[in-house]
C-alpha cells in the first residue's frame, strides 16, 4: 500500500479467510493456519481453505476493496 495504516497487533492464529494487515503496509488473506502478531481486520466467510487455493493462485494477486454507501 502507499501509506502505512494504523495497527492492533495482536497474538494470533489465522484460518481460512482471515483478512490481516501485516505491518500496517500490507494486506494479506489468509487460506491456512499461522500464528504470529497481527492486526485483523476481517474474515470471508463460507470458503474453504481449498477454495481459497483455487481463487488465489500462486504468486501476487490483485484485489481492490470498497465500501458500499
Amino acid at each position: 500500500m502507499p501509506r502505512s495504516l494504523s495497527r492492533n497487533d495482536e497474538r494470533i492464529t489465522t484460518e481460512a479467510g482471515d483478512l490481516i494487515l501485516y505491518r500496517g503496509n500490507s494486506f494479506a488473506i489468509y487460506y491456512a493456519a499461522n500464528t504470529y502478531t497481527f492486526t485483523g481486520l476481517g474474515k470471508i466467510v463460507g470458503v474453504s481453505e481449498s477454495e481459497l487455493k483455487n481463487i488465489l493462485g500462486n504468486g501476487d494477486v490483485e484485489i481492490i476493496l470498497s465500501l458500499s454507501a
